[in-house]
């Protein structure tokens, strides 16, 4: 970095002087390379059903689409251990060189997506390589978070960490808007048959471009002022695993950091984005193209106010506004949600109490139907009812049936007998399959439940703003996460220590929260009640964050 920006990040003082150019060159490079991780990372995710055609195309279309799930779960699945690996080297031999090893690894993967031959022509090789760059692309990103949270804040002068670390927390956010902007772009200007032929390459190519960006501006920076004062004094850890979590009081921090920070912050930020998108578009069955809208317009709308609540926590602390954001959330989600239904799809309202659903089922042949990665087949007469149900955001009550009996679906006064997919094969299979299915969609339709959501009757300006109020609550907890996280830990041990408790907590206990969700609004048949899961998690972590987990504003990540 240049003696202007050395000058700059050395001074750590807390009276309020705006960012010099060194600080922002910081703040700049560490969050656009940022930025294009979590675009070449969601840009799988967005073209998995064009991905499954091209390179799992020896199975059959359900099942090529279930694999392409499976690869892009396996780069979830992974963060945790590149938090590990990639943070052992970032304590170890630095945070610039370690994430800028991360951006080349996500930024090549990406990239070879780009350029790799389809199953047509080079057979299984092609699923095999494609699941391995997966691979690579999850490690990459397990340790791309904690290197620039880390980094940024080791430059942040004593008083501005919450402020700096803040425009990390915009990167998701952006890198999916991003990638989504690409997609829709490429598909529009080429066409639809074109896109799916060979354009869906195009923005995996692109990668490349903002690769050489994105290492061009690293190669510019200095090492983290404090890591090398660190290791100017030999003061390094030989073995940053071991004392992150192998350490009884540095074990504990850990554990608390996951249970009583990341976890409850993980569920409130998928449910604000991710869970409310699924929501409006599965259960209320309002049109995608008009949910994605209103999604993206609370986005625009609340993503400045990471930067706010960043910089609100440089005040007034972390730790209240991070459980305050929790425990609002908890609170007020049931009353959120339901008011969504009121104003996105009233007709479900109506007919849920007009012509009330029921599923009269032997209670041993019903599974609860968790299913991250589409693997597992849901057979039984009480599963398939529920199933139909639950996927087409009907609500309806549970009435035990005695042992052996066939589950039946009441709709007011219609019956609707469901059926034992094992008893059926071939072409039996199929109509048995057309003849509950057209039963059941009649009778729902004659009782008024909507097959979809009526345009004219969507409250677009009340659900924008209960949006708006979701995407807010994820600014609340995850503005401020970055900074309180890094100053948890010691600087010998800091970027092994962060990044796993993040990982794990938003990979996992996040990740799980939509498929958890349909399993329990499955298993219950209130739409409402996945809800449970994100509410608990982040009752848990306001309780165990606000007794076990002390405040850090003020400490001097130096000592």
């Amino acid at each position: 970095m240049s003696t202007t920006a050395n000058a700059a990040t050395a001074t750590h003082d807390a009276n309020g002087k705006p960012l010099t150019a060194g600080h922002k060159k910081v703040i700049f490079a560490s969050s656009l390379g940022t930025v294009f991780e979590w675009y070449d990372f969601y840009l799988y995710g967005s073209l998995a059903a064009i991905i499954a055609k091209q390179f799992f195309s020896a199975l059959n279309p359900t099942s090529g689409f279930i694999f392409a799930l499976l690869a892009f779960a396996a780069g979830f699945a992974v963060r945790p251990f590149g938090a590990l690996v990639f943070g052992r080297l970032g304590d170890m031999i630095g945070r610039k060189y370690t994430f800028l090893v991360t951006i080349v690894i996500m930024g090549l993967s990406t990239f070879l997506v780009g350029i790799l031959p389809s199953y047509a022509s080079i057979g299984i090789a092609a699923p095999i390589i494609l699941i391995t760059l997966r691979l690579l692309q999850g490690l990459a990103l397990g340790g791309e978070y904690g290197g620039a949270a880390t980094y940024v804040a080791e430059h942040a002068p004593q008083g501005k960490r919450g402020l700096y670390t803040s425009f990390i927390q915009t990167t998701a956010t952006l890198g999916l808007f991003m990638s989504l902007l690409v997609i829709l772009g490429c598909r529009l200007y080429l066409g639809p048959e074109a896109f799916e032929a060979w354009g869906w390459r195009i923005p995996f190519l692109l990668s490349f471009v903002l690769l050489g960006i994105s290492v061009w501006i690293r190669l510019q920076l200095s090492e983290s002022p404090l890591f090398q004062e660190m290791k100017n004094e030999g003061k390094l850890s030989k073995a940053p695993i071991t004392e992150s979590f192998m350490t009884k009081k540095n074990g504990r921090i850990a554990l608390m950091a996951l249970l009583g920070a990341t976890a409850g912050q993980a569920v409130v930020w998928y449910c604000g984005q991710f869970y409310a998108l699924f929501f409006l578009t599965q259960t209320l069955k309002v049109d995608p193209t008009t949910a994605n809208l209103l999604i993206a317009a609370a986005l625009v709308i609340g993503t400045p106010f990471f930067i706010v609540f960043g910089w609100l926590s440089d005040k007034i602390g972390r730790k209240p506004i991070i459980m305050a954001g929790c425990l609002i959330a908890a609170l007020t989600y049931f009353p959120i949600f339901k008011a969504l239904t009121h104003y996105a799809n009233p007709a479900i309202e109506t007919a849920a109490a007009t012509s009330p659903v029921t599923v009269t089922a032997d209670p041993a042949t019903c599974s609860f139907q968790f299913n991250p990665v589409g693997t597992t087949k849901f057979t039984s007469s009480c599963d398939i009812a529920k199933s139909a149900l639950a996927k087409g955001g009907t609500p309806y009550r549970n009435v035990e049936a005695a042992p052996g009996t066939v589950a039946t679906i009441s709709v007011g006064n219609t019956v609707v007998s469901s059926y034992e997919a094992a008893s059926f094969t071939g072409d039996a299979a199929a109509t048995e399959a057309a003849r509950f299915n057209g039963e059941l969609k009649t009778a729902l339709t004659s009782a008024g439940y909507p097959e979809k959501a009526d345009p004219a009757q969507i409250n677009k300006p009340m659900v924008l703003f209960l949006l708006t109020v979701l995407v807010l609550y994820v600014t609340m907890v995850y503005g401020p996460i970055a900074a309180w996280l890094v100053e948890l830990f010691p600087t010998r041990i800091r970027y092994t220590s962060m990044s796993l408790p993040y990982h794990i907590g938003n990979g996992w206990f996040g990740g799980f929260l939509p498929t958890t969700a349909f399993a329990m609004v499955a298993l219950t048949g209130d739409i409402y009640y996945g809800l449970w899961y994100p509410i608990v998690i982040a009752l848990m972590t306001f309780v165990l964050g606000s007794l076990f987990l002390r405040e850090t504003k003020d400490v001097d990540i130096r000592e």
